[in-house]
């Protein structure tokens, strides 16, 4: 029986739509890695010397930052990370482009749940640590972006994953005036409670975290409401609850159902509470 019809058989009409999709998805992974490429170049690296080391962070500049009041947001690694990694990972830059953004690069520091040598890069963890290089750091940073640019003062914010998180509970307890929200990421402060003032937070926790412990930070939730007064929660977008707040200071809760991990879809949800939180 002649089967040469000139069509393509079933089968193989099939099979190609896979292969199809498949190469549609190459083509975008390749296209998504030359936005990240493109939003990387767009990063200014600042070198700043604190007590004789020289610090330094990748910043993104709006090109009005120098004519336009603009919101300054401060993004921190976790341990053992660094500013080019917070960069890919966050890009909170892509996400907020009118806003100056800065990935610093932490020390090497000993940690209290991993690395107990200090081998790794991370942040103090309390104050007084390393003679509080790091809050050092911080201030040199605020102080030279807000020399030479148009900063917004009322809207500075912090955030942070692991122990970047901790960093930003620490920042929020010894220079909360500066920041008009904070967003700490699987980290904990049980024992900066008392240093706390009333201050919009967006906390996001695993509910598996094998490292910084879930019932940790729900107990450091639970204290943050009450700090801020806070009412019932109310959903707020996917994995998120929102709790109104008597004083103006509202928490919101992103609590996902995996470990110690930063989502993909959390910088945006970050940048979106940002956004609505301008100091009083």
């Amino acid at each position: 029986m002649n089967t040469n019809t000139g069509e393509t058989p079933a089968l193989t009409r099939s099979a190609f739509k896979p292969r199809l999709c498949l190469r549609l998805l190459q083509i975008c992974g390749v296209l998504l890695s030359l936005v990240r490429l493109s939003a990387a170049e767009d990063l200014t690296r600042r070198e700043w010397t604190v007590n004789g080391i020289v610090r330094e962070a990748l910043i993104h500049f709006p090109p009005t930052a120098r004519s336009q009041k603009t919101p300054v947001l401060f993004a921190f690694h976790g341990h053992g990370g660094s500013m080019q990694n917070a960069a890919r990972t966050f890009a909170y830059h892509t996400r907020w482009p009118e806003a100056i953004v800065v990935y610093p690069q932490g020390l090497n520091t000993p940690g209290k749940l991993t690395d107990p040598e200090g081998k790794k890069a991370g942040w103090q963890s309390q104050s007084g640590d390393q003679g509080d290089r790091d809050l050092k750091f911080f201030d040199a940073m605020l102080e030279s972006i807000e020399l030479n640019n148009a900063v917004d003062t009322n809207r500075i914010y912090a955030t942070g994953h692991s122990n970047g998180g901790g960093f930003t509970y620490l920042l929020w307890a010894m220079r909360g005036e500066r920041f008009a929200a904070l967003a700490p990421c699987a980290a904990a402060a049980l024992k900066m409670d008392a240093k706390l003032q009333p201050k919009p937070v967006l906390h996001l926790a695993g509910e598996k975290d094998p490292l910084v412990r879930f019932a940790w930070q729900q107990q450091t939730i639970a204290a943050v409401r009450k700090l801020n007064q806070c009412g019932e929660g109310e959903p707020w977008g996917t994995f998120c609850t929102r709790y109104p707040s008597k004083i103006g200071a509202p928490v919101v809760t992103y609590i996902h159902p995996g470990g110690h991990m930063f989502p993909p879809e959390a910088p945006a949800v970050i940048v979106r509470f940002f956004k609505e939180q301008v100091k009083p």
